[in-house]
């Protein structure tokens, strides 16, 4: 019973998103060229809202169009397309993230206050807006702020959210809640 209704569930996903019908087909290669085509983009918001680098940014999306080709094979259509793009790219980031040192951090910020002395008074204000956001963001658990990016950022539905990070529609609603309360009070305080 449970085989039959996954299979019209898995029918019904490819009637309303046809990427899913290329990747059951195996045309790989399609399936990768729409992927980059219809969700590359948002993609590529993400990463930027996680990493904080576009260089970087840039990189871990093609990362993730990679990936997600490699792992086509996988794909086992419990959500959409996109919901199952953005689990990939929030595990790339996340890596990236783990493997950034401390030290690259410093020199970034260091090298961005210098910066800020040949810029006119608005893009000083807008990019130290930005940083102050970066860095309240950085305060969040790691899982409230990739579910509170997936959904703000991203776009996703709390139904992905938990499908990009393997739970619940609930769980994913409360992570989501928890973090946007945390990021007011950071940026509130501003000094915490």
């Amino acid at each position: 019973m449970q085989v039959e209704m996954a299979a019209e569930a898995l029918a019904r996903v490819e009637e309303t998103d046809p990427l899913v019908a290329l990747i059951r087909e195996g045309d790989r290669r399609e399936a990768a060229a729409g992927c980059a085509r219809l969700h590359g983009a948002a993609i590529g918001r993400l990463c930027m809202a996680m990493l904080g680098s576009q260089a970087e940014a840039e990189e871990a999306t093609q990362d993730v169009l990679l990936a997600a080709h490699d792992a086509f094979a996988s794909f086992r259509g419990d959500g959409t397309v996109r919901a199952w793009l953005f689990g990939i790219a929030r595990r790339v980031c996340a890596r990236r993230l783990e493997t950034r040192v401390r030290q690259e951090r410093r020199l970034r910020l260091a090298h961005d206050a210098d910066a800020d002395a040949g810029r006119p008074d608005d893009l000083v204000a807008a990019h130290r807006r930005a940083e102050h956001v970066r860095g309240a963001l950085e305060k969040l658990r790691p899982s409230e702020r990739e579910a509170l990016l997936l959904h703000y950022e991203a776009g996703l539905s709390y139904a992905e959210i938990g499908v990009a990070c393997g739970i619940d529609e609930a769980a994913a609603r409360k992570r989501a809640s928890r973090a946007l309360a945390r990021l007011g009070e950071v940026l509130g305080n501003g000094a915490e």
